[in-house]
């Protein structure tokens, strides 16, 4: 068995009580959204003002904290208020990406469809063989193979949809076929894309705004707390008051999951972490780490021009919204580089490792295992990882207090144990690889 080890930086949790309760679900009624203080998840409160100070200097309107669908932190700032309207830019492309699921359950198509059939033909600059080796799957995950490298990464003409690689074989992050979407999904629903999505989503969660059209693009806006509405949703698997399903569940896992092997890091139209690579838009390069090291393990995240963001972490109960204005971040780093800084300061907010012991006696999250385990030691702890022939795998001394996070991605699903060595003694629990 191949074991490829990858010790990554401290994943500072600092949580309070932040393991999933039963999830609230708001009313149409924004005053009678539940509230917490902080201060009632022992939160640290006197940070929360330099989180503000950070998030001001930094050009942001509005941010959101949610913990099981309560707002425990919701700040806005100079004249943006709660019903101010904002643009989603990119972020909106998960709420694309749920009506084409709602569309698949309703039988109205298969993502293994061909665009072409309803596109039409000649919708790219493609011959026939090569245009209708394009499906709407490889719309949702970036992967048509039509060329990046063009004048206008927006421009949705066909003379602007040239080939580059074969559908499937190439991850870009290309915004053209993405906007086609829009097209695929009014041609199999027979509606506009704004009718479909106040009938399907926007109606039923409680969210306001509207899809506008500005060039090639169609940016969806909203206020703040329509994002929020929406991370619950996502965050509900795709259920509402009543468990109502309104995304399939079946479709929304593979949603927020890896869409393919290219760019481990991207779902449909959903950034990922707890993976052990990443791509960025406008590169070909793997990095190979996680793409928010500072965020919880499991966060999905929908991320969009100057700094639009909403992060989900189902384990933890948590939905953080961002919008604003450009936060000042080179063009490559506001994806992932300002999104893990907002983290850096929630983690200090948060009540240190507490995720860990108050959740079970072993230090050890979560169990059973998916990709990445994370678990909790004092400077000189010994940690091994074991199969059930003793052969160990993993072999980790602590150099300070903390958490360390231990990429088990490479091992075969089963049963293997850990041993804690500590001043205080040893303890060996048993660990679940999915």
């Amino acid at each position: 068995m191949k074991i490829c080890l990858l010790i990554l930086s401290v994943f500072i949790i600092h949580l309070s009580s932040t393991n999933a309760n039963e999830l609230y679900i708001p009313d149409t009624n924004i005053s009678n959204w539940v509230r917490i203080n902080p201060d009632e998840l022992n939160w640290n409160s006197e940070i929360i003002d330099s989180l503000f100070e950070f998030l001001d200097y930094k050009n942001t309107k509005s941010f959101i904290v949610l913990k099981d669908g309560k707002i425990v932190i919701e700040k806005y700032f100079g004249n943006f208020k709660q019903d101010s309207i904002w643009y989603w830019a990119s972020a909106g492309k998960v709420i694309n990406s749920s009506l084409i699921g709602i569309a698949e359950g309703e039988g109205k198509l298969s993502i293994m469809d061909e665009s072409s059939k309803y596109l039409g033909s000649n919708w790219t600059s493609l011959t026939t063989e090569q245009e209708n080796n394009i499906k709407i799957i490889h719309q949702l995950t970036m992967t048509t193979g039509l060329d990046d490298d063009v004048d206008d990464l927006f421009c949705t003409k066909p003379e602007c949809l040239k080939f580059k690689a074969q559908a499937g074989t190439r991850w870009s992050y290309h915004n053209a076929p993405y906007t086609l979407l829009d097209k695929v999904l009014e041609s199999a629903s027979g509606r506009s894309f704004n009718q479909y999505f106040a009938e399907k989503i926007r109606n039923k969660v409680g969210m306001n705004g509207l899809w506008i059209k500005q060039d090639y693009n169609n940016v969806y806006f909203s206020n703040s707390l329509s994002v929020a509405r929406f991370g619950i949703l996502v965050q509900n698997d795709g259920k509402w008051k009543n468990n109502e399903i309104i995304i399939p569940q079946d479709y929304l896992k593979d949603m927020v999951n890896s869409s393919q092997e290219l760019n481990k890091s991207y779902g449909y139209l959903w950034w990922l972490n707890g993976k052990d690579g990443f791509m960025l838009p406008g590169s070909q390069f793997v990095i190979e780490k996680l793409l928010f090291p500072d965020a919880p393990i499991d966060m999905i995240a929908a991320l969009g021009k100057n700094g639009q963001i909403l992060n989900i972490s189902k384990e933890l109960g948590l939905v953080v919204v961002r919008l604003g204005d450009n936060p000042g971040y080179a063009l490559a780093d506001i994806t992932p580089v300002f999104n893990n800084d907002i983290w850096k300061y929630l983690n200090r907010i948060m009540d240190v490792n507490s995720i860990i012991q108050n959740n079970n006696d072993y230090n050890v999250y979560p169990n059973p295992i998916k990709d990445f385990v994370t678990v909790n030691g004092k400077a000189g702890d010994l940690i091994t990882i074991s199969d059930l022939l003793g052969r160990v795998f993993v072999s980790y001394m602590f150099d300070n207090d903390g958490l360390i996070n231990l990429n088990l991605s490479s091992f075969t699903s089963g049963q293997y144990f850990m041993n804690h060595k500590s001043i205080s003694g040893n303890k060996t629990i048993k660990l679940i690889k999915e």
